[in-house]
């Protein structure tokens, strides 16, 4: 069987398209990554109305589906730096990354906001590759 994209990636939902119009954290579903050895965080942004908000990007893993074990991702862990996932509103209709190639089997996104006073919108997706199986369910 040729190798492809297609069956060596699962797609999960993380952030839901919103509207963020106060200073909030907002968190991603967790991402079991059982039978994957990385994930790729994709975050758009949309329209950011406020010209002086920021959004700072920060990565939890561990071993509790619930995550009550959560703990900072180190950086010799991640695919690129949290700082070059994170903007500010001079960044509006704009696409960032962030990878995880930890051992632990849950992993979520947290984008922070602050200095925010008007809608910005964002959303978020995880992509699970290196399956163990192809081709991925």
């Amino acid at each position: 069987m040729a190798r492809d994209l297609h069956n060596e990636i699962a797609i999960r939902r993380a952030i839901d398209p919103q509207s963020i119009a106060t200073n909030v954290a907002t968190v991603s579903s967790i991402i079991d990554r059982q039978g994957y050895e990385s994930l790729e965080f994709l975050i758009a942004s949309g329209a950011i109305a406020s010209g002086t908000a920021v959004f700072t990007t920060t990565i939890d893993h561990g071993e509790s589906p619930t995550l009550a074990d959560a703990a900072s991702v180190p950086v010799d862990q991640l695919l690129g730096i949290t700082a070059a996932a994170s903007f500010t509103f001079a960044s509006p209709s704009s696409q960032f990354r962030i990878g995880y190639i930890g051992g632990k089997r849950y992993v979520r996104l947290t984008i922070t906001t602050t200095n925010n006073a008007a809608a910005a919108l964002l959303t978020a997706l995880a992509v699970l590759t290196d399956p163990a199986k192809v081709p991925t369910p």
